[in-house]
């Protein structure tokens, strides 16, 4: 009875935590969470892609699930879904309100909303459950959801989801200690016993071991679905995580361990490979490879670490901004500091895994300026398809928040007033969040599509093109318009955007440079076109005279400044 009231103490804690993180999430991107449904960053190709993605993936998921990945952009090509990034955990995340009839954005928004609050939870549970410490766990979430990184990415959903490396890591020093059964060393003064010490100090549990290899390659897995540089990322945050604790799975106990972790990693790869095939496809068909003065262009360099678009910070940062946010926060560094400082980061294991990895992707989120990543880039698989190595830096940050929550449990652990211990908890918690807040921020009024798309919907073999067809450089994105547009009728279109573009469509958009002239007609008909769509806002003045009277198009209705014409 005793230990299922202190379960369910244990559990409001955690809820009250996740709704505070939500807070926070809706704080930090305010006004967004006002109206989730009218507010976006339409303004960018990626967020209108990411829109459309989510959108998709839960639209396949319950019609055409075994081709999930031949979505209806770039026809007639296949596999175009693994041009970018999936998003399949995310879009499972909302699924449910897609299904429900719930707009992209409005999908898209929640889904952004929960990987801010998740990653903030998920952060906050692991330092609870590592240092006993409440507000070093609030602290640490805070840091590890709300940083210069991911305020400045809202337009990519993938970068907000990081909620599943910190479960990831759980499980894997549940692996280390049920394995060995060995009792891990104490927090060395951090503060309280944590929640997982009796775990630890105890008797191991008979499969414990089995069922923690399996949950660290799960998690592993998702977080790594999530998006495909966070595969790369969390595959050598893993890595230097195990060598930090090298002594506990070599030599005598290599027996024990080294099996655990085959399955960890053979749980990983299974639930993986289905989703990896398709780009690895991709990949060959479209011989799409890197190269080393692209990745040159996106490396961090030192400075990019003191970069923030914090509004407290932003008047002496702002010179330091190339695009991506690295500075981890004045109260965040003394925090990490004094875990460095004290010993903790070295006499703790838990702690000296954070450490590792934070220098591991601080040293590969500058890429070509540092020496050894050309290496990597040439002999490790997938190093190859990390355009932007400065985005290493964001697990930097997570590294940062994680040793954050340990310098806070020590401070805090040092005060012998519980009223003060309070107030320097909201204290802490307080600054963290001031140092990173950006809000309100500015966004886009989102109103909707032309309904006449819809009609579309029932024409079984429609093919259908969108103009003006974007194709010159900085243009390309705009084609994302149109891709939200299809998810009224999800038929295919010769248009897209994405990662990677095909060279098909940069032969469509040579062929129709003219539209609507008479040869262009013909072209569209060449490729098996059967609708176009014509937004006038867009279209020139001179061409828009020449709808009329172009030949083989007949005009079947408008809405606003869209219209929709039948190829003949």
């Amino acid at each position: 009875m005793q230990m299922s009231r202190r379960g369910a103490v244990g559990f409001r804690r955690e809820l009250w935590a996740l709704v505070f993180f939500a807070l926070l999430a809706a704080a930090h991107t305010w006004p967004l969470a006002s109206a989730p449904g009218r507010w976006c960053r339409n303004d960018s190709g990626d967020a209108l892609l990411n829109e459309w993605a989510v959108a998709w993936v839960a639209h396949q998921a319950v019609t055409d699930p075994l081709h999930l990945f031949d979505a209806n952009i770039f026809y007639p090509e296949t596999r175009t879904l693994a041009l970018s990034e999936h998003l399949v955990p995310q879009a499972a995340m909302v699924a449910p309100l897609s299904w429900a009839g719930a707009s992209p954005v409005l999908a898209h928004n929640i889904a952004l909303l929960l990987g801010f609050a998740l990653t903030g939870w998920a952060m906050c549970h692991l330092v609870v459950r590592w240092t006993g410490s409440w507000p070093a766990g609030l602290v640490a979430g805070s840091l590890a959801a709300f940083n210069a990184h991911t305020l400045t990415r809202l337009a990519h959903l993938q970068a907000q989801h990081l909620e599943f490396l910190p479960l990831a890591l759980m499980a894997f020093d549940r692996l280390l200690v049920s394995a060995t059964r060995q009792p891990a060393e104490a927090s060395g003064g951090a503060g309280s016993p944590s929640a997982d010490e009796g775990h630890q100090r105890g008797a191991a549990v008979p499969g414990a071991s089995v069922r923690d290899a399996l949950k660290t390659g799960a998690w592993f897995a998702v977080q790594g679905l999530t998006s495909g540089y966070f595969l790369v990322f969390s595959a050598v945050s893993m890595a230097a995580a195990a060598v930090a604790r090298t002594p506990e799975w070599l030599g005598r106990r290599a027996r024990h361990v080294v099996p655990l972790l085959v399955l960890a990693a053979v749980t990983a790869a299974v639930l993986l490979l289905p989703f990896m095939l398709p780009y690895r496809f991709v990949r060959q068909e479209y011989q799409l490879v890197r190269s080393l003065r692209e990745i040159g262009i996106y490396s961090a360099v030192p400075t990019d670490y003191l970069a923030t678009g914090a509004r407290l910070h932003w008047p002496w940062a702002a010179g330091f901004f190339r695009g991506d946010g690295l500075f981890p926060g004045v109260v965040a560094l003394l925090a990490a500091a004094t875990t460095v400082a004290t010993g903790l980061a070295f006499r703790d294991r838990r702690a000296r895994m954070w450490l590792a990895i934070g220098l591991a992707t601080c040293c590969l989120s500058f890429g070509t300026n540092f020496t050894p990543y050309s290496w990597l880039f040439g002999h490790v698989p997938l190093f190859d398809a990390i355009r932007a190595p400065i985005r290493f830096g964001q697990f930097t940050l997570l590294s940062v928040a994680a040793l954050a929550g340990f310098g806070v449990a020590w401070w805090v652990g040092r005060i012998s007033s519980p009223r003060i211990r309070v107030a320097a908890a909201i204290l802490l918690v307080a600054a963290v969040n001031a140092e990173a807040l950006r809000a309100p921020l500015g966004y886009f009024e989102y109103k909707g599509e032309a309904r006449i798309l819809k009609r579309l919907a029932a024409q079984p073999d429609a093919v259908v093109a969108y103009f003006p067809f974007f194709s010159l450089p900085g243009q390309v994105g705009l084609n994302g318009r149109y891709m939200l547009s299809s998810t009224l009728n999800w038929k295919p279109m010769l248009n897209g955007y994405s990662g990677h573009m095909p060279a098909s469509f940069y032969r469509h958009a040579a062929g129709l440079r003219t539209f609507p002239l008479p040869e262009t007609i013909e072209y569209l008909r060449s490729v098996g076109v059967t609708h176009v769509v014509v937004d006038t806002n867009e279209l020139s003045a001179p061409r828009l005279g020449l709808l009329p009277q172009a030949t083989g198009l007949g005009f079947l209705a408008a809405e606003g400044h869209i219209r929709l014409y039948a190829v003949r």
